[in-house]
């Protein structure tokens, strides 16, 4: 039985029966999943359950009375209900809501888009985005105008080869032949290739009329942030296909690597890992509005690598939920991509980049939001090279399982993180979801726990700290509360009136403020210090309780 996501919710039957009936409700989420990716809504399940009550029977007309309620309340939803029997008996109905081609709505109005696994209003300005992100016709679809005989044949010749020896594709795709292969991609409609048949296999004149080909600029700065090089692929020669090569395989940063030491060898790692490069390129070509005009910025910086790309996020997805949230804005080029093993499978490229990069020790990537841009930064330096140790060994123990490797990068980069903070890390809402993504990191004893609750925090297991040599760089940022303690009173003692700021400075920058804070919180508890003032005025000061 399927548990609440992004796709599937659960409702009582109450909710559909008598005085109790919420059909607001029920319509408010069909019109969420209609513009999303399309859902299911399991209606005789409580919250908190797996299966409907033992010997639950549906009245028998209660299908033919949800679909026409829905259909009274709704604009562009479809609802398709059936009945179910779980496997103790009980009756249940599976409404399945399809993806609407059209913006979906109430029919007072109102517009909602499923995120997580909540229903949320679209109002102000992002009502305009919906419905310019879900046009009846896509722009991959529309007519070109170009006969379908006019493909680039070099091209053509690439995509056909790149298809037929692909594993993602079935045998029935790989033995078409080039018409069969245009027609089953949405290259071409009819005698004429489509938009996306240009933008992959036009000739460049043609593409260069779309009007909205990529262009991509990659700029090299140096200490000083000076422009020192500059590679333009901005006369659509290549298609998106081939930029992906050529960006990869032109820029020489991208081939420079460290030399770690692991005892009596060294290891070559990378400056920047392909699979990462590669997928924020994919990510930047792919999703990436088509409609609208914008070079693709590609920014090499000494510590690190900035992909800018012009338009915001698909509705639904934010620089908070990115790592869990899926939207295809392009389904055509994204399928094509997919099927070329040019890109990860939908919803898993920031999976991947997360693994990749927490596995060698790097920071996770970066994703900001402006105006009308999207910009991903991944960093160049290797904060912790023990940490290539640390996973590389437990994965070769346990063989981890993508999520466990992300949460074990995360934690051995920290001195422990509650189950908030971990949470937050890993974009999952709440702490409650976080048993998917620890796995068997808690049983197999590689990450350890104290506490209960809100206050739980989780760690790498000493042992194998020990093992990897992490336990030798206990800095101030990995300082004991009890430590952390003596140099805020040792500090207080010499400077009193102090804000909490002129302390992190003394006493080590090195320190989280959030971690002072809860220092100076619990001090001011035992009455050890006190304050006067409040929020950025607040000063602090040895209380009587301090014996001194």
């Amino acid at each position: 039985m399927l548990l609440e996501d992004q796709n599937t919710e659960r409702k009582s039957l109450r909710k559909v029966l008598g005085k109790g009936a919420d059909w607001d409700g029920l319509a408010r989420i069909c019109v969420s999943f209609a513009n999303g990716s399309g859902g299911h809504l399991l209606i005789g399940i409580e919250d908190g359950e797996a299966l409907p009550p033992v010997g639950q029977q549906l009245p028998p007309d209660l299908m033919n009375r949800i679909r026409r309620r829905i259909a009274e309340l709704t604009v562009n939803v479809q609802v398709l209900p059936s009945s179910q029997q779980a496997t103790n008996g009980g009756e249940y109905i599976e409404l399945a809501v399809p993806h609407s081609p059209n913006v979906a709505s109430t029919s007072d109005g109102r517009y909602f888009l499923r995120i997580a696994d909540t229903s949320v209003p679209v109002v102000g300005d992002d009502v305009l985005r919906l419905a310019n992100e879900r046009p009846g016709f896509s722009w991959e679809a529309m007519d070109a105008a170009v006969d379908r005989r006019l493909v680039d044949k070099g091209k053509l010749i690439g995509f056909i080869e790149g298809i037929r020896l692909s594993d993602r594709v079935k045998d029935s795709v790989r033995e078409k032949n080039s018409d069969e292969l245009l027609d089953h991609y949405g290259l071409a409609n009819g005698s004429t290739l489509t938009r996306l048949g240009v933008l992959l296999l036009g000739t460049t004149a043609d593409r260069r009329a779309l009007g909205t080909a990529p262009l991509v600029q990659a700029i090299k700065y140096d200490d000083q942030g000076q422009k020192v090089n500059k590679w333009v692929w901005d006369d659509s020669t290549l298609s998106p296909l081939e930029l992906v090569d050529a960006i990869w395989y032109t820029l020489p940063d991208f081939r420079e690597s460290y030399e770690v030491a692991e005892g009596l060898y060294r290891r070559q790692v990378p400056a920047y890992d392909e699979k990462v490069v590669r997928e924020l390129v994919v990510n930047a070509l792919v999703h990436r509005p088509y409609t609208q005009q914008g070079d693709i910025y590609v920014n090499l910086f000494p510590d690190r690598l900035e992909v800018v790309n012009p338009g915001r996020l698909p509705m639904g997805v934010t620089p908070h939920n990115i790592l869990h949230a899926s939207r295809r804005r392009n389904e055509g080029l994204a399928r094509v991509f997919h099927d070329l093993n040019l890109m990860e499978r939908e919803g898993s490229g920031f999976d991947l980049m997360y693994d990749r990069l927490l596995s060698q020790g790097r920071p996770a990537p970066i994703a900001e939001e402006g105006p009308d841009w999207v910009k991903v930064t991944v960093q160049r330096r290797i904060l912790k090279l023990e940490v290539l140790q640390l996973i590389a060994e437990a994965d070769e123990r346990f063989q981890l399982s993508q999520r466990e490797r992300i949460t074990l990068g995360v934690l051995a980069q920290t001195e422990g993180m509650t189950a908030r903070e971990l949470a937050t890390a890993l974009e999952t809402g709440t702490a409650e979801q976080l048993e998917t993504w620890l796995g068997r990191l808690v049983d197999s004893g590689l990450v350890q726990t104290v506490g209960k609750t809100s206050g739980k925090r989780y760690f790498v297991s000493p042992t194998h700290l020990r093992n990897s040599r992490l336990d030798t760089m206990t800095t101030l940022s990995r300082i004991s509360p009890h430590r952390l303690r003596a140099l805020v009173l040792e500090d207080l003692k010499r400077y009193p009136d102090s804000s909490s700021s002129e302390i992190n400075r003394r006493i080590g920058a090195e320190i989280s403020p959030r971690t002072l804070r809860r220092a100076l919180e619990a001090l001011v508890s035992e009455a050890t210090v006190t304050y006067t003032g409040d929020r950025r005025w607040r000063r602090y000061r040895l209380g009587v309780q301090a014996g001194v």
